[in-house]
């Protein structure tokens, strides 16, 4: 099935026009004014070649600091998405490097957090080789997807001698992107059973398939690994990454570790990755969160010589923001809800559904009639299908829809795509009923060969009212 689903994928997203992972080109950055610039190459998992730059203060006086940028989610980001941060930062006195993240071994359907770290960790060693940074001083940066990577990087160095997460997490990929749709769709003012059931179930049902993966990445786990400092670092305006839920989680998973160094900031009005919004945190505007780099400089010289970490000023809060909405845990499937159950099921509707209508035509084609016994099993087997299908359709339709789904008009909560599907589903459940009902009534009058068309249509319509309950399509 896996294999299946996989190709399945790969069609749509071609006709998607998502493009390819390709390999970016090595190459070279200006020094911005005041800074030097410098390019690196160095080896990460699996002898990969990757090509960086090392931006840094013209002018030292004595060994500095230094920190390695690891970007978001993608293949292949090219080092300028992290310009600003590594310009910003190497103004506050930091040698830094940003590099290529690699495509090679990342696709859309499949990545390696631990990949990813034996990455960052090759970036470490040649950040520490440099001359003019201090190597006992050199730690590592994670935006959102990096937030996951560069714990887990720490976590197997102690060369790594700090770490910042911006809009990182401690929770489950699957608990974060699940958010991050929810969220959205919340915002168009959907609530109801397609948020509690329908998303949520087709996320665990694409990660049994192999579509999402490190969906159950245990980030906590990795988090109690962690004894280097740790900045955490989030905006109020964070659509992507829960900003209140996760603080106390990255807290409680340090302090389980016996941890207490971390340091956990908020900025008002920053997005996702703490940069200036111009339309409350959808748009990511091309400045830094004002006094988020001094943070990272103040707090960086302060670990790296033995210090607490001072008092923050204003803008930075201290306390964390309110979420509008909450985020949940959201475990693998039960083996009654697998990948392969619903594959069965699947089979089952696509069979019987389509073989009730399908035995009809071939009879009136030759020539001989049955009498139905009754014309509810043809509603059911018109609804029953056209709802399951409806369902998938519909749900993958808001998946791929990303950060800015159109759900459609809504009424009461439930878009009325939604309000259709789940009035298709009541019928085929109410046609079951009076189906079997006519059936029971007059069976003695039933042709042998009715039967057996008649028991697999009643099969999948029993089959189809735990599917439906599953999925949302019988609940508010």
């Amino acid at each position: 099935m896996k294999t299946a689903i996989l190709t399945a994928l790969v069609i749509v997203l071609g006709v998607l026009g998502v493009p390819p992972a390709r390999a970016a080109a090595p190459v070279s950055i200006p020094a911005p004014p005041g800074l030097t610039s410098t390019d690196v190459s160095f080896t990460g998992y699996g002898g990969l070649t990757l090509h960086g730059t090392v931006l840094a203060p013209a002018k030292a006086d004595r060994p500095r600091p230094g920190v390695v940028l690891i970007t978001g989610s993608g293949a292949g980001v090219p080092r300028e998405h992290l310009l600003t941060e590594a310009t910003e930062f190497a103004r506050r006195g930091l040698a830094v490097l940003i590099y290529d993240k690699r495509s090679v071994g990342y696709t859309n359907l499949r990545r390696s957090f631990s990949e990813l770290a034996d990455d960052a960790l090759g970036g470490l060693r040649a950040l520490r080789a440099r001359p003019g940074v201090d190597p006992a001083k050199v730690g590592l940066w994670g935006l959102s997807e990096g937030g996951w990577v560069a714990p887990l990087a720490a976590s197997r160095s102690t060369d790594v001698a700090f770490v910042i997460t911006v809009g990182g997490n401690a929770m489950t990929p699957m608990r974060q992107q699940l958010w991050n749709e929810t969220s959205a769709l919340r915002r168009a003012g959907v609530s109801g059973s397609l948020i509690g059931h329908g998303k949520r179930n087709f996320a665990r049902l694409g990660a049994d398939a192999g579509l999402f993966a490190e969906a159950y990445f245990d980030a906590p786990a990795v988090l109690r690994r962690v004894r280097q400092p740790l900045l955490g670092i989030w905006g109020t305006l964070d659509h992507q990454t829960p900003p209140g839920d996760n603080p106390p989680l990255f807290a409680r998973a340090l302090r389980q570790g016996g941890n207490t160094h971390s340091t956990f900031r908020f900025f008002q009005g920053a997005d996702h990755g703490a940069h200036e919004s111009p339309d409350g945190g959808f748009t990511r505007g091309p400045a830094l969160a004002p006094g988020y780099a001094d943070l990272v400089g103040s707090w960086v010289g302060d670990v790296t010589s033995g210090r607490s970490p001072g008092p923050a000023a204003p803008p930075v809060l201290q306390e964390p923001p309110v979420q509008k909405y909450g985020s949940v845990a959201v475990p693998p499937t039960a083996w009654w809800a697998s990948g392969w159950t619903q594959l069965a099921a699947f089979v089952l509707f696509a069979v019987a559904f389509t073989a009730y209508p399908l035995t009809a035509l071939v009879r009136r084609l030759r020539g001989r009639t049955v009498r139905p016994v009754s014309r509810w099993a043809r509603w059911l087997a018109g609804a029953g299908p056209a709802a399951v299908l409806g369902m998938f359709v519909y749900v993958f339709y808001l998946m791929a829809a990303g950060r800015w789904p159109d759900p459609g008009p809504v009424v009461a909560g439930r878009p009325l795509p939604w309000l259709a599907l789940q009035a298709l589903a009541v019928v085929a459940v109410a046609a079951s009923v009076a189906t079997a009902l006519a059936w029971r009534r007059d069976r003695a009058a039933v042709p042998r060969g009715e039967r057996i068309r008649l028991g697999l249509l009643l099969s999948a319509g029993v089959a189809f009212l735990p599917w439906a309950l599953y999925w949302g399509l019988l609940l508010p």
